[in-house]
């Protein structure tokens, strides 16, 4: 019963009316439910600055907000194995940070909550989807101790260590990891302001980059050992897509010369908004404008899903970059209430690496 309560809940409550939010996914949620009232949500501008650790918890006062890990990891007979993990909040009124929550007693109706875990190994794709409704004990973050959970999907910080551990279990897999953040917090756009489109909307967006993963990864009865590097994501917003916005696709690569590359454009009828982070070895942190970049999709791979671009084109001719990254064989859907996709890539051209990209809005 309280399954198909969530899931009509949070159905109603994410998607709206309108088919656009299938074809924008997840990154469109604050659009769907209307225009931002700044009486009541707070949307970021430019000038709006991270505050730590306050930034690691929920921002109960935005519409939509996630945490969010990619992982390339390797077995020990060198075997690549692609890892995903995501935890969104979707507020449906805001609450000021100084407010107490509400009585679970009283089955508030302030947020809800999806996760996403995914493995991809040897062409294969492992994926599962779960739900909750906020303010029950079900599922919510934390900023001190730094913890975020789903039912029994947690992210939480090792007591007496610096480092996180990650456990998340579906139906014939699962994975428990530890995670060591060997650098600093990268700040995109404008100190954490990261523009959306040219008329300003936008999120506050930061990442770590350098995490250092270990663990075990189970698929069906064969348990692996891993290891490998990972890209960690906070973002959130109150409007994150305008009108005419149908989709994303977001790119963050490590390179062999220690470089590191978060790329993204939103698409529109016939045009695009671009935006990136040059991160050099150093964890200087180099903004990247639509009018240095271009991303441009060089092969198309087409699945029982839909139609998807599996090969890149990427340039900034002022780094002398200039890559082509490709998705491995396989299918790499999310199919969940929002379908997408979201896959590990390897990086060849100018510079070698490894990473991941996130296609939304693409299908039958």
């Amino acid at each position: 019963m309280r399954f198909g309560v969530i899931v009509l809940f949070v159905a109603a409550a994410l998607a709206g009316c309108s088919d656009s939010s299938t074809q924008g996914g997840f990154a469109g949620l604050a659009q769907q439910v209307g225009e931002v009232d700044e009486r009541t949500f707070l949307q970021p501008q430019p000038g709006d600055r991270l505050v730590f650790p306050r930034d690691w918890g929920p921002h109960p006062q935005h519409r939509i907000e996630w945490w969010y890990l990619t992982a390339n990891l390797e077995t020990p007979d060198g075997k690549l194995l692609g890892l995903q993990w995501t935890q969104f909040r979707q507020a449906l009124q805001p609450r000021p940070l100084d407010r107490e929550p509400p009585d679970p007693e009283t089955w508030p109706l302030e947020a809800a909550w999806m996760a996403h875990g995914a493995v991809s190994f040897e062409g294969e794709h492992w994926f599962t989807e779960k739900l909750a409704r906020g303010d029950m004990g079900h599922a919510g973050a934390t900023a001190e101790p730094f913890r975020v959970w789903l039912d029994d999907w947690r992210l939480q910080a090792v007591p007496g260590s610096d480092e996180w551990r990650l456990q998340v279990a579906g139906e014939d897999w699962r994975y428990d990891l530890r995670l060591a953040n060997t650098g600093g917090i990268v700040a995109h756009g404008d100190e954490g302001f990261s523009a959306k489109s040219a008329s300003g909307e936008g999120s506050m967006y930061f990442s770590l980059v350098d995490l250092k993963i270990e663990g075990t990864v189970t698929l069906g009865d064969k348990t692996l050992e891993v290891s490998g590097t990972g890209w960690f994501d906070r973002e959130w917003s109150s409007q994150f897509l305008k009108a005419g916005q149908q989709g994303w696709d977001w790119f963050a690569l490590h390179l062999e010369t220690g470089d590191k590359l978060m790329a993204f454009q939103l698409r529109e009828d016939d045009s695009a908004f671009l935006s990136g982070s040059w991160i050099n070895p150093q964890r200087d942190v180099e903004s990247v404008t639509g009018d240095e970049l271009t991303l441009t999709p060089a092969r198309w791979r087409e699945t029982q899903d839909g139609r998807v671009p599996e090969e890149w084109r990427l340039k900034i001719p002022a780094q002398d970059v200039d890559l082509t990254i490709k998705a491995p064989p396989g299918d790499y859907w999310n199919s969940g209430l929002y379908p997408y996709w979201e896959s590990p890539v390897s990086v060849t051209g100018s510079h070698e690496g490894v990473g991941y990209m996130e296609l939304t809005g693409y299908g039958p």
